[in-house]
């Protein structure tokens, strides 16, 4: 039985799921995203003053 689950336990092990990009990629992504929405965000701050 423990035969079993070591080989159970190395077939896991295996077949890991990888990322496509470095972890550090996804990191500026969402920084260049969250600056992207904060300048669309600053770029319409007196729209509502104006009228």
């Amino acid at each position: 039985m423990h035969a079993a689950l070591i080989a159970a336990a190395g077939e896991a092990a295996e077949k890991t799921n990888e990322l496509p990009f470095p972890p550090v990629v996804f990191g500026i992504g969402a920084f260049v995203g969250l600056v992207a929405a904060l300048l669309f965000t600053y770029a319409f701050r007196l729209v509502g003053t104006r009228h």
